[in-house]
């Protein structure tokens, strides 16, 4: 890195800058710039390399916008080069004026849109994988890989970045570049908040409340370390591709809804699954999470997504929020009924089922990831009840959905 580009970077990715092998795999908290690093990157050496180009891939295309997309359109901005590309978003690319490099942006819900890229200018040889925790299978990443091939130009090198937040220590990104030896062509990385000198002091505050009020959330969203499931509540759960009308095309198969409420520092999160009580299986196949939705965006969100005419089984601590959702035409929307102990009711019954996530549900899968018992606070024994400071929409309104499905009334919600 140039001593004029240090400080527009920043400190603390000397290694990551400097590295031309294979894979440069980043494990790391909120707030540890890797994301901008990385978008940093790929401007100065898109730049200084004319014949390269840039693939970049989430789990679903739809995320790419407001993330990787707006961070390299950012990191355009920050080193002063906007006027040297053209980002559009229909299609979602990004285009150098003078050379005609490009940027494509695909996710693995579209896997043959990856397969068929083809560049009119230089080669493919820069793959940026975001959020790689989403890619519930090696072998997702492995067809990833394949498509940076091909004979190399003199002055190109090939190379695979990873970026991730690391919540499950079960996941295959561990064992396939944490666990082993150190190796020439990887570079695996663990970095934290702490290396990012342009937080704020409110920014820094946040994470010593984190460490004060949820420790084990700490070290994961803190400090980058694996989430670990000691204490997991739902251990049963896996990630896994499948077809939502194929499922719901079963015999005894039937859609579940549920509707937690929220809005500033809260999201309203919506369920979408589908229950096979026979087999004893769940399936989450859709998910809502948005902070600051009134009632009426709630609404048509909910309606675009197909669940507009569903029942819906919501927060009865929001009654207003019910009548209004159903006078505006979700007309199927009920309260859920509270009972006695009823969070760890809801929690014993659908401990007897198998969840199957489809890998598109990204909160889901963070939620039920670091959904785990509380401890006692003297002796560091489990209590039988959820921590209260995780992240536990999708929870709830898994269970809001599973309301008089599963045990009738006694499975209601506190």
């Amino acid at each position: 890195m140039t001593r004029e580009l240090l400080p527009i970077v920043g400190e603390g990715y000397g290694d990551f800058w400097r590295f031309r092998g294979r894979y440069r795999v980043v494990k790391g908290s909120r707030g540890s710039k890797k994301s901008k690093t990385a978008a940093l990157w790929f401007i100065v050496h898109l730049t200084r390399y004319p014949a390269a180009n840039l693939l970049v891939v989430r789990r679903v295309l739809g995320t790419l916008k407001d993330s990787c997309w707006a961070e390299l359109k950012w990191a355009a901005g920050r080193l002063g080069v906007s006027d040297q590309w053209r980002f559009s978003q229909s299609p979602l690319e990004a285009t150098h004026v003078r050379t005609g490099q490009k940027i494509f942006f695909r996710g693995l819900d579209a896997p043959m849109k990856i397969n068929s890229i083809s560049v009119t200018v230089g080669q493919l040889c820069w793959l940026w994988v975001e959020e790689a925790f989403e890619l519930p299978r090696e072998a997702d990443f492995d067809m990833l890989d394949e498509a940076i091939r091909g004979k190399n130009a003199e002055e190109l090198f090939k190379q695979v970045t990873l970026t991730f937040n690391p919540w499950d220590e079960r996941h295959w990104l561990k064992t396939r570049f944490f666990d082993p030896a150190p190796v020439p062509e990887v570079l695996a990385m663990t970095v934290d908040y702490r290396i990012n000198e342009f937080l704020d002091g409110r920014d820094l505050a946040l994470f010593v409340e984190m460490a004060q009020r949820n420790p084990r959330r700490y070290q994961v969203a803190g400090l980058g370390q694996w989430g670990v499931h000691e204490g997991l509540i739902f251990e049963n759960w896996r990630q896994e591709r499948f077809d939502r009308a194929e499922i719901l095309g079963r015999a005894g198969v039937a859609p579940v809804f549920g509707l937690d409420f929220g809005f500033t520092n809260d999201p309203t999160a919506l369920f979408c699954g589908a229950l096979d009580r026979e087999n004893q299986t769940l399936y989450v196949w859709d998910e809502m999470y948005e902070r600051g939705l009134s009632n009426m965006a709630i609404f048509r969100a909910v309606s675009e997504m197909g669940a507009g005419r569903e029942v819906i089984r919501a927060d009865s601590a929001e009654p207003k929020s019910i009548e209004e959702l159903r006078r505006l035409g979700l007309t199927k929307i009920r309260g859920v009924k509270k009972g006695p102990d009823s969070v760890r009711f809801g929690i014993s019954a659908l401990q007897d089922y198998e969840i199957v996530i489809h890998p598109k549900c990204g909160h889901f899968i963070r939620e039920i990831s670091a959904y785990v018992w509380d401890q006692d606070g003297v002796t560091g024994a489990g209590i039988n009840r959820p921590a209260g400071r995780c992240e536990d929409h999708l929870m709830d309104a898994m269970r809001y959905a599973m309301e008089g499905v599963l045990g009738g009334v006694r499975f209601s919600f506190g």
